[in-house]
């Protein structure tokens, strides 16, 4: 009988909390070991230009170094960590994750909107099985997610720029509490919420759960003043009333209600509000599992990789991409990375972002074939891509932008020091795949011996092959000088 267990964790950095959930395996559920949150009021500290104050920046890092100490015997591979609005919209993240790395030593993933809603619903979905639809909704400090999904498959996802935080921040600033307050900010949130009413409302769903500490405020203030534990909107309007008869964020005394929970709980309850009559929901039931158990989830199924490969597919089949063209010139590639992974330090991921790069380069088609990777990168580096960090989808969008024509630094600055590094690894070996098959002759293609040495790339093919292959060769001479930007010099033997 097996006893030993790999404890693997999940980190949560969001716009209020910084959660720390540590779990394991056993017998297809997971056992929580251990448990921290700890408050950094991240959402506070991002000002109106969208840059983190150096005292909420002081205050996140002192927390990641109490999680480092509790990390501290854990292998990398065991931890994941998680980004979400406030960090993934601050100007200044480079900045912060360069503190960050002196502190903390686990990668932190900046994830989109729609990576969170998509995590926060497979951690409900393993724990609450289900055959017919069904809406969740979270709401955190910065951000709002909406999720209609069935069984383990999510249907819709929608990531509203509205929280708790920004809601009483910019409603509710001075602490005063008044039904024309109320009022504005409750329309604004429903607002917020009319770009997906239509769709959510034509989709349906049978049940409605709540996932985050807002929600489970809400719910224990109802069970507390009124005995009843699922929220109606007639519910969600008598807390409204008890919050409104305080006058002031400050003198709140709620049952229920502890007192971290006083500076945030009315914007919480507007944007709680404001979904139930866009959406028109009846009753919702709150749902402890979120964010967290959706990455301990992935973690142990080891879904990530599958997840992405799968997102890649979907997007190529929707776009109709030649994909005996694209298989081609990921065959190139496996030649080319192999040749130059060990000199230039690449990894097995730095390939399979190349793969993926090779399947969507040619997305752009469906727009314009003038401009090729410039739509391609664009529909890449808009579109929803279940399993991809925000990092992972700027670089894919960057590698599709100069695959080929003229290489724009500028336009990378997105990209921190060591993304953009490896950037320049990588797209030569793409620009230098899709060269070779750019004819889509399907024909074997010589052999073509690389070498890497520093920034210096050595190519040398068969001088009979390239002698009938003029065009070729020239674009290869012109690559030369595409090359520059990179400080890449390619030779040609």
């Amino acid at each position: 009988m097996k006893t030993d267990y790999p404890s693997i964790a999940a980190v949560d950095l969001g716009s209020n909390s910084f959660h720390l959930l540590v779990a394991r395996h056993v017998d297809g559920r997971f056992q929580i070991l251990h448990k921290e949150k700890q408050r950094v009021y991240l959402a506070a500290g991002l000002d109106d230009d969208y840059y983190l104050s150096q005292d909420a920046i002081a205050r996140a890092l002192h927390v990641l170094q109490q999680f480092a100490t509790t990390l501290e015997s854990f292998p990398h591979s065991h931890v994941q960590v998680v980004a979400t609005y406030t960090l993934r919209n601050s100007k200044n993240i480079h900045y912060f994750l360069r503190k960050a790395q002196r502190c903390f030593p686990f990668k932190i993933n900046v994830i989109s909107g729609q990576e969170e809603a998509r995590l926060i619903y497979q951690g409900v979905a393993n724990y609450i099985h289900s055959d017919h639809n069904r809406l969740v909704i979270d709401i955190g400090g910065g951000s709002t997610e909406l999720v209609i999904g069935r069984h383990f498959e999510h249907q819709h996802l929608a990531s509203r720029n509205m929280g708790c935080e920004t809601i009483t921040k910019q409603f509710f600033a001075d602490g005063k509490l008044s039904v024309q307050r109320f009022n504005h900010a409750q329309i604004k949130a429903e607002q917020d919420l009319e770009p997906i009413t239509a769709t959510y409302l034509n989709t349906g769903w049978k049940t409605c759960l709540g996932t985050s500490g807002t929600i489970k405020t809400l719910v224990a203030i109802n069970q507390a003043n009124f005995a009843q534990s699922l929220l109606t909107l007639h519910s969600l309007e008598q807390i409204k009333a008890l919050l409104l008869a305080q006058n002031h964020i400050e003198q709140i005394n709620i049952k229920g209600l502890p007192t971290e929970r006083h500076s945030n709980i009315v914007g919480g309850l507007v944007i709680l509000i404001a979904v139930f009559k866009q959406l028109g929901i009846s009753t919702l039931d709150y749902c402890d599992h979120s964010l967290r158990e959706g990455l301990l989830n992935e973690m142990q199924r080891n879904e990530a990789r599958d997840i992405r490969s799968r997102t890649i597919q979907t997007l190529s089949e929707h776009y109709t991409v030649d994909t005996v063209h694209s298989a081609n010139i990921c065959k190139t590639l496996q030649q080319l990375f192999k040749a130059v992974k060990n000199t230039w330090q690449l990894t097995s991921f730095d390939l399979q972002m190349l793969h993926w790069a090779a399947q969507l380069h040619e997305v752009g088609l469906t727009i314009n074939s003038s401009g090729l990777h410039k739509h391609s990168a664009y529909i890449v580096m808009h579109s929803q891509l279940p399993g991809f960090t925000q990092e992972q989808q700027l670089m894919l969008s960057g590698l599709i932008r100069f695959h080929r024509k003229k290489i724009k630094l500028t336009e990378l600055n997105a990209l921190n020091d060591e993304q953009q590094q490896t950037l320049s690894k990588l797209l030569p070996l793409l620009r230098l795949a899709v060269i070779f098959n750019q004819k889509r002759q399907h024909q074997p293609l010589p052999v073509i011996a690389l070498q890497a040495q520093d920034e210096q790339l050595s190519i040398t093919i068969d001088q009979n092959w390239l002698n009938k292959h003029t065009i070729l060769l020239a674009d290869l001479q012109q690559e030369q000088h595409y090359l520059k930007p990179l400080n890449i010099i390619l030779l040609i033997r």
